[in-house]
């Protein structure tokens, strides 16, 4: 049970990530390598990278204890996760698919973690 939370919160954290990226990409516009190391350097993108380093430390933690095969789809839930965020905090249009696919992911990660 705790490779499986520290799995969940591998996603979380992940998603944590991409979405201090996606906050700090909004209204920018990249032309050139100047543009990318200014980027880079603003607040929101290096909280995010720092979240990004977090999540894989604790992701090797996770692979030196448990099987790949195992937790790697449990990773997953990364996606379900940024779907609920891009639906209720960036206010995206999901659409059935979207949420089809969803459920099909959340029945799969439940497939996996039944022993």
């Amino acid at each position: 049970m705790k490779i499986i939370l520290l799995t969940i919160l591998n996603s979380l954290l992940m998603v944590s990530g991409q979405i201090l990226w996606k906050l700090g990409m909004n209204g920018k516009n990249i032309a050139g390598l100047a543009d990318i190391i200014v980027v880079m350097f603003s607040p929101l993108i290096f909280s995010g990278l720092l979240i990004y380093a977090i999540a894989t430390f604790l992701w090797l933690y996770v692979l030196s204890k448990a099987d790949l095969s195992y937790v790697y789809p449990i990773q997953s839930l990364a996606f379900i996760f940024a779907l609920l965020v891009s639906f209720f905090l960036f206010k995206e249009d999901v659409t059935l698919n979207r949420w089809i696919g969803t459920v099909i992911i959340c029945a799969g990660v439940f497939l996996i973690s039944v022993k």
